[in-house]
């Protein structure tokens, strides 16, 4: 006989840290309309209407059945013409951001459209739901709405292109790091830097000084033999610290590599 048993194994997640502070279930236009800064990160889901959203004055249009995110500490409001309504989980907490991450959700990524399927059930678990189990429906409602998205898991080339991209426009600034790429991006700088040294091999600061080591080897060849200038354009502040970086990926000192390139 034939089965038709389903079974389908769960890799466990231990980073299991979801704090829910709100499931809300929002009729008033006017309270979305009045920009206001929230210390969580809120998935929100039109329920009716459409629109221009505002985070940090960066505009997204929206309509009904899109799903938005915001991030904590932004300031956030809408503009419509008509009156709308808004379905929202705010929520923090580790597992936030290893979810951020899967599914490929930041400042750049927030806004989904086509999710009008599960406006009844937002609807009947804030409604339904008791102060004894609303923190368990809003999880469950979260958790279920983010596995309807395509996971990006089986894909981090996303991510690491984004990093690889702004440091190649911006390898020459002193002050880029992976924590201000993170803060760019929205991600934990922690797994941020465990993802890159996991598909690259190296750690970001590793990969950053070759950059600009590269980037000065190719300026002394162009005729520029002052290291300290050097130094600066490639993105260090030190040159006593380019020389010794320099000297150790290259072999020899930034002034032997410039005397042997005159020769």
């Amino acid at each position: 006989m034939d089965s038709k048993n389903i079974c389908k194994f769960v890799i466990g997640d231990e980073t299991n840290k979801l704090k829910i502070a709100n499931f809300v279930y929002e009729s008033d236009y006017n309270t979305m309309s009045n920009p206001n800064k929230n210390s969580y990160n809120r998935a929100i889901l039109i329920k009716k209407g459409c629109g221009t959203f505002y985070a940090d004055d960066t505009a997204y249009d929206y309509n009904t059945g899109c799903i938005i995110f915001s991030f904590a500490d932004e300031e956030i409001y809408f503009k419509s013409e008509e009156e709308c309504e808004f379905f929202y989980i705010s929520f923090e907490g580790e597992r936030a951001q290893v979810l951020f991450l899967r599914f490929d959700i930041n400042k750049q990524n927030r806004i989904f459209h086509g999710f009008d399927g599960l406006i009844p059930m937002w609807h009947e678990s804030v409604s339904g739901a008791s102060k004894d189990n609303i923190d368990l429906a809003a999880e469950s409602v979260l958790l279920y709405s983010l596995s309807r998205f395509k996971s990006s898991s089986h894909d981090k080339n996303h991510i690491i292109d984004q990093i690889t991209d702004i440091t190649q426009k911006n390898f020459s600034d002193p002050n880029l790091s992976i924590e201000k790429i993170a803060e760019k991006l929205n991600y934990n700088p922690k797994y941020l830097s465990h993802t890159f040294k996991k598909h690259i091999n190296i750690s970001f600061s590793e990969y950053l000084r070759n950059i600009r080591i590269k980037y000065a080897v190719s300026l002394f060849d162009h005729g520029i033999d002052s290291v300290k200038n050097v130094a600066y354009l490639s993105g260090f502040k030190d040159p006593l610290y380019f020389s010794t970086v320099f000297k150790k990926t290259i072999g020899v000192s930034p002034k032997e590599y410039t005397e042997k390139t005159i020769r």
